[in-house]
């Protein structure tokens, strides 16, 4: 398979002692002479959330080599799950449920409950990077008692179904892990600086080492130097930091290294048109976003073509060999791509990156489709150059590759759309005549659960 890096708000979570853990491999329960009780092979979740019409929330399990619905396959995860995350193993599949602020725990051999976490309150990051039952959540509004500030990371336990340790992190919004699990990068809104917690040596229920003057180093480093940073991928002992500049109240969008042995940032940022969300390929790294608050003028982009949308976002890709942008500022080179926050992003296995945003400007009705059709969707074809704007309306809330199939599936608009990543088209066939898988309630996220 390869080697690719994802930046988005995940969670990822680790159960030792599960039973049939090691019957997961590379190609799938079968391989092992293995089926779960679903009976398929090859199998993704969409996390299906209450609607007006529909009045149960849950995961629900999806043929992905058909791309069909089995007639028996839906998982508890309380009535609105939405953002979804799998193990490295891809033994458990965890789902953050707005409507109770939990994190649900699922045995993806056994396709059964694990425990579930109750939140202070909502978060749209997490990460559990190793085997180990333990998760982070990155958690705004959460307060610790003492201090007038909000914000935290709490330490979830998928054993024992409860937070171990609170650490307190000011406005804590976005938390990214090394591959170890043994350092933290936390981005909070408004700052400066990027938090960097070794999370082994925290101590419960409450540790503030953060708050100190100076800090607990053996727990807390604040690292300043950046621009609004807001996340990070992270390649070994190398991070990049996405610093979000002027689309969030700061100056300069851009990509600045961080030296997760020294902890010391380089002092050369490389300035980029946007970035919020970023994906790694190799010495490219795919960046996104509006670069101003309301992003830039589609007019001023030759690359945007005719479209009735004001305002567009940009996508950069940066030569980390040399650690250039050759698009930065360059009418003629610039990516332009939907608006709005992008935080989703992935590449199918035969190159087609799909770059999707919340809140962008939708154009038409994917209903009545008359005239120009668009939402938050953007695909980019990395052999050719070249970006298609599929007609489609509302935000993207999940993207999902596989490594054996040219197939991509897209979270869009409360949609599970199933798009030929040969052609950058809906997949139109016998099993899905529309294009759409026909999950009854609003998808808010997608993952493959099992190595396909």
């Amino acid at each position: 398979m390869k080697r690719r890096t994802l930046v988005l708000a995940v969670l990822t979570v680790g159960l030792t002692g599960l039973t049939g853990l090691g019957l997961v491999s590379c190609g799938g329960y079968g391989t092992a002479g293995y089926l779960p009780p679903s009976k398929l092979l090859h199998r993704v979740l969409a996390s299906q959330g209450v609607t007006a019409t529909f009045s149960l929330g849950g995961l629900r399990i999806i043929n992905a080599e058909k791309d069909i619905l089995p007639p028996v396959g839906e998982l508890s995860a309380g009535s609105s799950p939405g953002l979804m995350a799998i193990s490295p193993t891809r033994a458990v599949v965890a789902a953050f449920d707005a409507s109770s602020t939990s994190v649900f725990g699922i045995n993806a051999v056994t396709e059964t409950s694990l425990a579930s976490v109750h939140l202070p309150g909502p978060t749209t990051s997490m990460v559990v990077p190793t085997a180990a039952p333990i998760g982070y959540a990155a958690v705004p509004s959460a307060t610790v008692n003492g201090f007038s500030f909000t914000g935290a990371v709490d330490v979830m336990n998928f054993n024992s179904g409860s937070i171990t340790t609170t650490i307190a992190v000011t406005n804590a919004q976005t938390v990214v892990s090394n591959a170890a699990g043994t350092q933290l990068l936390v981005f909070s809104n408004d700052s400066d600086a990027v938090t960097v917690l070794n999370p082994g040596n925290a101590v419960p229920p409450v540790d503030t080492s953060c708050m100190t003057t100076p800090t607990n180093a053996s727990v807390c480093t604040i690292v300043p130097g950046f621009d609004r940073p807001v996340n990070a991928v992270i390649n070994g002992t190398t991070a990049y930091i996405l610093n979000c500049g002027a689309e969030c109240g700061g100056v300069q969008a851009s990509v600045q290294t961080l030296d997760l042995s020294t902890l010391t940032a380089s002092p050369t940022p490389v300035p980029v048109n946007g970035a919020t969300v970023a994906f790694l390929d190799g010495s490219s790294l795919y960046v996104a976003g509006n670069g101003t608050a309301s992003g830039q003028p589609c007019m001023s982009l030759p690359s945007a073509g005719t479209t009735a949308a004001t305002y567009c976002g940009t996508l950069d890709i940066v030569d980390l060999s040399t650690m250039t942008d050759p698009y930065f500022q360059n009418t003629a080179t610039e990516i332009a791509i939907p608006d709005g926050r992008h935080d989703r992003i992935d590449m199918s296995v035969n190159g087609q990156l799909f770059i999707g945003s919340h809140g962008c400007t939708n154009i038409g009705n994917v209903n009545i489709p008359v005239g120009e059709v668009r939402g938050c969707l953007a695909i980019y074809d990395t052999k050719n150059n070249s970006v298609i704007i599929p007609p489609d309306n509302g935000n993207v809330d999940g993207l999902q590759s596989f490594t054996q199939r040219n197939v991509e599936y897209v979270a869009e608009g409360g949609k599970l759309r199933v798009y030929d990543t040969t052609k950058d088209i809906l997949l139109i066939n016998n099993f899905v005549p529309q294009g759409t898988i026909n999950v009854v309630g609003y998808v808010g996220d997608v993952k493959a659960i099992d190595f396909y």
